[in-house]
């Protein structure tokens, strides 16, 4: 039955593209039930949570594929089809870890993160997560468990091959959060990991307490390789001048998929969202036809491993990249944040360019990020075309929802209503951004580097 799901979604596809309607058609409203619709749809039953780079990511691409076709976008230029696919290459562990201290077994060693292979050296011990990050291999992490994460983070690029913490409620919660597995980085094809080769494991608090301050700890996690492939769907609505450049409006349609518990993590807001945005705005500017620049419209496979699918739309893109003046990505618009003003989206990064002061007057429904020590301007799709010089920036409702990475989030737990209303309001704004009226541009020292 997949299969013929599949094939009739690539089929859809695959089907010519009906010709763009005239330019003086008004835009259609952004309706609140046909958004309720693709949101039952994307994150209902029969997707199984969209898993990365799997046969259910591959059909919901082919629907949104589909609807780019119905609604008159073009294929992107050079492209023979409405999908872009990326040959992967997936991880997984291939037997237990074999964790030794000073030469010395250690039971209990569970994996939260990984590069497999074998790590280790001399054990510094820190204490709390907002102090100075020690030179060292390993580090044994006896701060608060809840702060683990954020502590991870900040340890990108440091050179620490392993964090050996004590196992807690917090270390379960973050597992259950990634899949209920260790997460395992998956790469393009021929590429390495933009993950450090880090390895973050946990052991019963007695055990660590048992570990002092300069033993010789190794880790070995053997690991095995398999072939996968992801899928982007892309619309295009040609521009009149090819000289004013192209705009994207972007979303992952990915999410975690069937737990191996059996347990179905539906991604209603994570970020089915975010993907019904983009749907709806297409139809709109298909409907008011071709603006002076073109639209590339865009949903990514593979976010949730890695941001691989926008990886390769940017190593792979259909139109060159100094052609793209601004990419906007929606990411978990379903819920409305606290913290942000009523029927506010939040806009990552607003600070970084000068598109969020024209949006905002033009209508759009945003706000400034209040968690900008979470660091969510380089944690979405957007971050690698921003490494390119693009101005880039996501757009979300609550980021730090209750239902993130749960299987509660479901399409009853969203506001539809607020979803709606903050599509709504970017018409305007992107319309201004399509007619060429305005110019993207960094602020001094908001383009991010490399």
């Amino acid at each position: 039955m997949k299969k013929i799901s599949l094939v009739a979604a690539l089929a859809l596809a695959m089907l010519p593209a009906i010709p763009a309607l005239s330019r003086d058609k008004a835009p259609p409203t952004i309706d609140r039930d046909r958004v309720l619709a693709e949101e039952m749809l994307l994150a209902g039953p029969g997707l199984r949570g969209r898993g990365s780079a799997t046969a259910d990511e591959a059909i919901a691409a082919g629907y949104v594929a589909s609807l780019f076709r119905d609604f008159g976008l073009r294929r992107a230029p050079g492209m023979d089809s409405y999908l872009q696919t990326a040959p992967l290459t997936r991880r997984a562990i291939a037997a237990p870890p074999v964790l030794t201290v000073d030469g010395k077994p250690v039971a209990g060693a569970n994996l939260l993160l990984t590069g497999g292979g074998t790590a280790g050296g001399k054990a510094v011990i820190v204490t709390r997560p907002d102090g100075d990050i020690p030179a060292a291999d390993v580090i044994l992490y006896t701060g608060p468990a809840d702060d683990l994460m954020t502590f991870a983070r900040k340890l990108r690029g440091k050179g620490v091959k392993l964090v050996l913490t004590a196992e807690s409620d917090a270390s379960r919660k973050f597992l259950a959060m990634i899949g209920g597995k260790p997460s395992l980085p998956t790469t393009i094809e021929g590429t390495p990991s933009r993950r450090p080769p880090m390895t973050i494991a946990t052991i019963p608090a007695e055990a660590l307490a048992g570990i002092a301050a300069g033993a010789e700890i190794s880790i070995h996690v053997p690991i095995e390789t398999t072939k996968a492939t992801t899928t982007n769907a892309i619309g295009y609505l040609p521009g009149t001048d090819p000289k004013a450049g192209v705009i994207l409006l972007s979303a992952h349609l990915d999410h975690l998929g069937v737990r191996p518990d059996g347990i179905v993590m539906p991604g209603a807001n994570d970020d089915a969202s975010g993907t019904v945005a983009v749907i709806e705005l297409a139809r709109a500017f298909a409907a008011m036809g071709r603006q002076k620049r073109g639209i590339l419209f865009v949903a990514y496979g593979s976010e949730e491993i890695g941001g691989l699918g926008s990886t390769w739309f940017g190593e792979h893109p259909p139109v060159a990249l100094t052609d793209l003046v601004a990419n906007i990505e929606f990411e978990m618009i379903g819920a409305q944040d606290p913290k942000l003003p009523k029927g506010s989206l939040m806009m990552t990064g607003s600070e970084r360019s000068n598109l969020f002061d024209m949006m905002k007057s033009r209508g759009a429904l945003i706000a400034s990020d209040p968690y900008p020590d979470q660091h969510f301007f380089e944690r979405s799709d957007n971050y690698s075309l921003a490494l390119k010089g693009i101005v880039a920036h996501t757009f979300s409702g609550w980021a730090v929802v209750p239902t993130y990475h749960q299987p509660t989030d479901t399409v009853e737990n969203l506001d539809i209503d607020y979803m709606t209303n903050a599509i709504r309001s970017l018409v305007a704004p992107v319309s201004l951004l399509a007619s060429g009226g305005f110019k993207p541009e960094w602020k001094a020292e908001g383009r991010p580097k490399p």
